[in-house]
């Protein structure tokens, strides 16, 4: 097992890393309604995680397939796959890479970098938790983290929404990203 001591943490040696599909969440929460949250998570994604000799210079690529997009309702998912939202035939593709580590106390980190839906890119922040680092019954090298971020998805051009007669909009305009990752030494 590669492991190293870094700041009173546990954590990997210098390598390459991909998210195990098997054990991570790429998922969503936006509010319906302005009363509940429906949640969605994206089945289908390629990464590459680079962990540096100076963790806070690692570097994160997501590539999220807009198509897999999931909320257990066909319906709904068939809209959000729709030209109203994401226009998965057009844009097949959400991008995240990080610029970034700005930072870390403890476990927590900053991570910056680059969203981009529908060919729109923005600069996000997501705070990320670091899990720890182990080994697998199967002998792989593995690690754990929790990262969340809120986007406004208005500012990737999801301006879709039907206004309530009692106020209010149909869906919220801020998202909530929320993900949790298993992550597995390649090579």
């Amino acid at each position: 097992m590669s492991i190293r001591e870094w700041e009173g943490l546990k954590i990997p040696t210098a390598g390459e890393f991909a998210l195990d599909k098997a054990h991570t969440r790429v998922g969503f929460v936006a509010k319906h309604m302005m009363v509940s949250k429906v949640r969605g998570h994206f089945a289908d994604f390629d990464s590459k995680i680079v962990i540096a000799e100076n963790p806070l210079d690692s570097s994160v690529e997501v590539v999220l397939k807009s198509g897999s997009i999931d909320t257990g309702v066909a319906d709904r998912d068939g809209h959000l796959k729709s030209d109203d939202f994401l226009s998965a035939d057009k844009h097949d593709e959400i991008t995240f890479r990080s610029t970034s580590v700005k930072d870390h106390a403890g476990d927590e980190f900053t991570l910056i970098g680059d969203l981009t839906i529908r060919e729109v890119t923005r600069e996000v922040v997501l705070k990320v938790e670091f899990g720890g680092a182990g080994t697998s019954p199967y002998g792989q090298e593995i690690f754990g983290f929790s990262a969340v971020t809120e986007i406004d998805r208005e500012e990737f051009g999801l301006t879709w929404n039907v206004a309530l007669e009692a106020g209010g909009v149909l869906v919220s305009k801020k998202i909530k990203i929320e993900i949790e990752g298993e992550a597995v030494r390649q090579g």
